[in-house]
Parts: structure tokens; C-alpha cells; sequence
């Protein structure tokens, strides 16, 4: 039995989601959560076996959220399920720690595949956003600069556009704020940026703040 944690700030979402689930008989909803700190909680005291992610909901979300999720002992996987189609938004998600990247327009069946792959190890991407990521490849597109770094660089990244401190962010990620001032300047140094204005102005500007 695959115990889901659906994490989506629409109760409508939720509500129609359990009605597609109440017919699988592997597949049953455990818990819900309409924001990343009622997920957050969820996780620190149930057993689950998947967590069914929005990517925009209140609070802590994203990139940030799947970070706080993956540094739960024994946090289990992340399908993401999104509005966005984007390619460059499915990667940033699939590299921060999520396991599978979904559309909200995709097919009941492609979902509850997914769902039964994801829980049990394995990982999922959307059609469509497979074929738009092998054009990019096949294009051989130069990377931009954000996509040199590292998934610990680029979560530092996305906070500091969010307009976060140095030290908020040592805090929130409990590391010193010595290692946060390490990782900004190193990824500053391979995007080849110079001021923090700068920096911020490029992660807006690439929507990294969602």
C-alpha cells in the first residue's frame, strides 16, 4: 500500500485527487497539507511513502521545500505535480531531490503510473517535458550560468532573490553563515557576477524565486 502525502494549497485539487485514488486499491491518501510548513510537520511524525508536491503553494516551497524534505531521515520520495510545463523548471526541481515531475493536465493514468514507479524507488518525468529537454540537447544549447552549479549553490541562489540574509539563511538551512558566505561566492565567481544586485536582478529574471 503506498501511503501519499498531497501537498497542494487547493482544496478542490485535494478533493478531486482522493476521488481518483479511492478506486485504486494500492494507493490511499494519509495525510494533506496546503502549505510547505503543514507538510514539513506532517513528516516529522507519520510514516509516508510518497509526497505529491505543488511546487506554488504559501510558505516555504520549491526548490527550498524539497531541500527541508530531503533532510528528514528517511523522507520519502517526491513526485512533483505542477501547472508549469517548463524544461528548466522540471530539472531545477529533479536536481534539488525530487524523483518525478508531473503536469497537472497529464492523464489519470500517467499519474497513478507515476505514483506506483516514484514510491517504490524509482523516478518519472512527463512526456512532453522528456521530448522539450531532448530538443535542448540535441540542440546542444550552451548551459546557462545558474545550471553550473551545484544543488547546494543554487537553493543559496534562489534565497538570497527571495531577499534573505546571509545569516537567515545559515539558519534556516543549520549550517554557519561562514559556509553560506563560501558557496555565495563561489557561485558568483562561476556565473562570473560581481555585485549582489547583480545577482538578484539574474535570478529574477530567470524565475527563480518560484
Amino acid at each position: 500500500m503506498i501511503r501519499l502525502l498531497i501537498v497542494d494549497d487547493h482544496a478542490l485539487m485535494r478533493e478531486g485527487l482522493k476521488q481518483l485514488f479511492e478506486g485504486e486499491d494500492d494507493i490511499v491518501v494519509s495525510a494533506e497539507a496546503a502549505s510547505g510548513e503543514e507538510a514539513l510537520a506532517i513528516l516529522q511524525n507519520q510514516a509516508l511513502d510518497l509526497i505529491m508536491l505543488d511546487i506554488s503553494i504559501p510558505g516555504i516551497h520549491g526548490v527550498e521545500l524539497i531541500a527541508k524534505i530531503r533532510e528528514i531521515p528517511n523522507s520519502p520520495p517526491i513526485l512533483i505535480l505542477s501547472m508549469h510545463n517548463e524544461p528548466q523548471i522540471a530539472k531545477r526541481k529533479l536536481k534539488a531531490g525530487a524523483s518525478g515531475y508531473i503536469t497537472k493536465d497529464s492523464s489519470p493514468r500517467d499519474l497513478l503510473t507515476a505514483i506506483r514507479k516514484v514510491a517504490v524507488g524509482g523516478r518519472y518525468l512527463a512526456a512532453d517535458i522528456a521530448e522539450k529537454i531532448a530538443f535542448e540537447l540535441s540542440a546542444a544549447t550552451p548551459l546557462k550560468p545558474h545550471e553550473l552549479l551545484s544543488g547546494r549553490e543554487l537553493l543559496i541562489l534562489r534565497m538570497l532573490a527571495k531577499g534573505k540574509k546571509v545569516s537567515e539563511i545559515a539558519q534556516e538551512l543549520d549550517i554557519s553563515s561562514k559556509t553560506v558566505s563560501t558557496h555565495k561566492a563561489r557561485l558568483m565567481q562561476k556565473m562570473h557576477i560581481n555585485s549582489d544586485v547583480k545577482l538578484v536582478q539574474y535570478a529574477i529574471s530567470h524565475g527563480m524565486t518560484v
